[in-house]
């Protein structure tokens, strides 16, 4: 008798009920996880992630576009290779056009003399700016020092807004101007990794009366991740602060950089296994 009313029609329309109530249920208990999980909390899991990835990174070689100060305003492509003592780079074009045999002699020669002095060519890198500190400077800052408001999906992604906290209080000239932006960043549902994030200065921001520093309303700072062989890298970074910015120490005034053809390399190479590398 049992088995006959499950072959009714009556049978099988329950079961279908069923199935359908155990997806309703399972999609509302999802969306009420996602509820739950504020901005903050994602933002702050997501600096959690970058955190650990920062100290387990892998070295990678990379092609490079730069334009900034470093190199005059010109757009240098370089093949880079990165080591436990910087990185390793030899240009290879300018503004699009290849190198003349003096100038890549002139790059031969420089790496040569990197090689034969890895002392002198680390602490060169050190007193380099770091074109990632702004958007490491930032988003430390996110938590304590914004509003973390309209998180919403956008593709795989979290888009999440931020503007000043007002009962923050900045210490240094970087984080007052930094703390002055609103901005958006994209976070990944899977892995609460850092996609995306970009700031802009709503209106200018005076130190000291603009004495110290005086940054003009519109400068800007942007970063982009991408997947590079199983690993999140910077694939480009673009900086537009206008104003004293020749105080900053980490900000970089004025750079766009695109970085691809990501290949990983062993992470103990040598400056001078690196200079190798490039010669061939």
């Amino acid at each position: 008798m049992h088995e006959a009313a499950q072959r009714t029609p009556y049978g099988k329309t329950m079961r279908r009920v069923l199935v359908a109530a155990t997806v309703c249920l399972t999609a509302c208990a999802a969306t009420v996880a996602h509820a739950q999980r504020t901005a903050k909390d994602v933002v702050t899991e997501m600096l959690g992630q970058e955190h650990y990835a920062a100290a387990h990174k892998d070295n990678f070689i990379y092609l490079s576009n730069e334009r900034s100060e470093r190199t005059g305003g010109r757009l240098w492509t370089e093949r880079v290779v990165e080591t436990p003592f910087g990185r390793v780079r030899l240009l290879q074009a300018v503004d699009g056009k290849p190198l003349s045999p003096e100038r890549m002699k002139q790059e031969r020669d420089r790496l040569a003399n990197d090689a034969a002095h890895p002392e002198a060519f680390q602490k060169r890198e050190q007193a380099q700016k770091d074109d990632e500190q702004h958007a490491r400077q930032m988003m430390d800052m996110l938590p304590r020092g914004f509003f973390l408001e309209n998180m919403r999906p956008q593709g795989d992604d979290w888009h999440i807004d931020f503007r000043p906290d007002p009962n923050y209080s900045p210490s240094g000239i970087e984080e007052r101007v930094l703390h002055g932006m609103t901005g958006w960043l994209l976070v990944t549902q899977s892995g609460m990794r850092l996609h995306h994030i970009e700031g802009r200065l709503p209106a200018d921001v005076n130190i000291g009366f603009g004495l110290l520093a005086s940054v003009k309303a519109g400068s800007n700072f942007e970063t982009t991740k991408a997947m590079a062989e199983g690993e999140w890298r910077t694939v480009r970074v673009i900086s537009d602060i206008r104003g004293k910015a020749a105080l900053f120490k980490t900000i970089g005034k004025n750079e766009d950089v695109a970085r691809t053809e990501f290949k990983r390399v062993p992470n103990n190479l040598t400056v001078a296994q690196a200079v190798e590398m490039l010669e061939h």
